[in-house]
């Protein structure tokens, strides 16, 4: 970036962020010279998910909560069945588990993809959309495309269509997909992975902005492998705690300026999830591939750029591509699809791994199955305070010069953390008394 100083210092307004899901701004205030207030302010209109679940079949809750989102329903559907099949006593047997991972691993390949080249990658590569990015480097664009098309296409195969997919219920899949339809998706699964390699060493050496912050890193931790369909809930300050306690450490309230609910600490502390905190946390437990590119690129941890969620994307799309073959050559579904159960009251709790961080569920579940009480908190609502904090230590660095430089360069922090406000603007908060 420019070091060319302005002697106006402006505050920074931007109405509508771009390169986001969802509809949100930044304001940046300025009072005597210095930055006086930063708020990420969320003004798409809230959605009562929680609220209209109530009286639902718990057989629904899969379906309603995957429209949640269009980049992630799969994490809202593995969430959901989590808790639920919690609150039922349900055990899956490994080859739905199986099933599920690989329709994981199928939408963190796409979503990553299309942040790596098409949300974030313009920001490094001093483009100012996807479209001029294609205009200077059509080869960055099109194998973004052919990446993130694999991915779409194997969530339809399992999940029925990519974008909302409808195969998965509590107990597992209403259907097994066809084996031969997997297979056939092989051949672009194996250009892919060996695509996405070269990539991890495009992205470690981009010009990544000179900023890091001391955040506190949270994310689940699997026994056997890295942390994606559930497990325990981790932190870089030594929380090592079962989903059952989750409520316990992590509080919401209300901020004024968004609608979305902001997450913090029982200590009042900010923290971060997402593809940086599991990177963090996790990155002994990638694949053998990835642990040879950790040790040819010299990467040290902790990872405290923020900016450089990019490269833990990078290497978390290596792995999902060789889990996705991996699991699609095991593939040989043993027994039914489904498990067999008598719906009744009970309570449950759940978390996965969406691309953009730990995504927690909780339900109350009444007799015949309906559900009482519903409490769902999304990735992005756990990061908006993280973000306003490293605004708060990023934009006095960048607030003298060129205003429109300023400008972008915080828009840029933002979308590091790929935001999807839609999933974040849930408004309804269950008191944490009632927490298991």
């Amino acid at each position: 970036m420019s070091a060319t100083k302005v002697t106006e210092i402006r505050p920074i307004d931007v109405p509508a962020l771009a390169r986001v899901e969802g509809e949100g701004g930044l304001y940046i205030g300025v009072k005597d010279g210095k930055i006086s207030e930063i708020k990420v302010n969320i003004y798409e209109p809230p959605r009562f998910f929680e609220s209209f679940l109530r009286g639902r079949s718990l057989y629904e809750v899969p379906d309603i909560t995957a429209r949640i989102c269009g980049i992630c329903p799969v994490a809202y559907q593995m969430s959901s069945v989590n808790a639920l099949e919690a609150s039922q006593g349900i055990t899956i047997t490994p080859s739905i588990r199986a099933l599920r991972k690989l329709l994981y691993c199928a939408e963190w390949i796409q979503s990553h993809a299309l942040h790596i080249y098409l949300l974030q990658a313009p920001d490094l590569l001093g483009q100012e959309s996807a479209i001029s990015l294609a205009a200077v480097a059509p080869e960055v664009v099109i194998r973004a495309l052919r990446m993130k098309k694999v991915g779409n296409a194997l969530m339809r195969v399992i999940g029925g269509r990519s974008v909302h997919p409808v195969s998965t219920t509590v107990g597992g899949f209403y259907r097994w997909p066809d084996t031969e339809a997997l297979q056939a998706l092989l051949p672009e699964l194996e250009w892919s992975a060996a695509t996405a390699v070269e990539e991890v060493r495009w992205a470690a050496g981009l010009a990544y902005p000179d900023f890091e912050v001391d955040a506190e890193y949270v994310a689940t931790r699997h026994p056997d492998e890295y942390g994606m369909l559930e497990g325990r809930v981790v932190s870089s300050s030594g929380v090592d705690i079962p989903v059952t306690e989750y409520e316990k450490h992590y509080l919401e309230e209300h901020v004024a300026h968004c609608n979305s609910l902001h997450s913090h600490t029982k200590d009042g502390g900010s923290y971060m999830v997402g593809p940086l905190s599991r990177f963090n946390l996790n990155h002994s437990q990638l694949g053998k591939t990835s642990q040879a590119l950790i040790k040819e690129l010299k990467i040290q941890f902790p990872i405290r750029n923020p900016f450089k969620a990019l490269l833990a994307r990078s290497f978390e799309l290596v792995d999902a591509y060789e889990d996705a073959i991996r699991l699609i050559k095991e593939y040989n579904p043993q027994g039914p699809s489904r498990i067999q159960f008598e719906a009744h009251a009970g309570e449950g709790c759940g978390v996965s791994e969406a691309p953009r961080g730990l995504l927690f569920h909780r339900y109350i579940v009444g007799e015949g199955g309906l559900i009482q009480k519903a409490r769902i908190v999304p990735p992005t609502s756990q990061n908006y305070a993280r973000m306003e904090a490293d605004l708060w230590k990023f934009a006095p660095t960048m607030i003298t010069k060129p205003h429109e430089e300023a400008t972008l360069a915080c828009e840029h922090l933002i979308r590091s953390y790929d935001p999807c406000i839609s999933c974040s603007v849930h408004f309804v908060r269950w008191e944490n008394k009632d927490a298991v």
